[in-house]
């Protein structure tokens, strides 16, 4: 028996266009990973809350990063 998985990916950019971290879907959950980690800081349940997620685990007094689908 096969199984599929649907997979999305999102690239955090920051101020200065440089990466700064991911948000990748897979069947219905959002894994966020700060660019240059070993380790995904979490999963979560909505893409929403990803985004909040990623950028609170940016340094202090980070711009809102732009999240573009690749």
């Amino acid at each position: 028996m096969s199984t599929t998985s649907q997979t999305a990916l999102w690239v955090a950019y920051g101020a200065e266009s440089n990466v700064v971290g991911t948000i990748r879907k897979v069947d219905g959950a959002y894994t966020v990973t700060i660019a240059g980690a070993d380790a995904s800081v979490g999963t979560y349940p909505s893409m929403e809350i990803a985004k909040s997620a990623l950028h609170g685990h940016l340094p202090p007094g980070s711009d809102w990063p732009r999240f573009t689908q690749h």
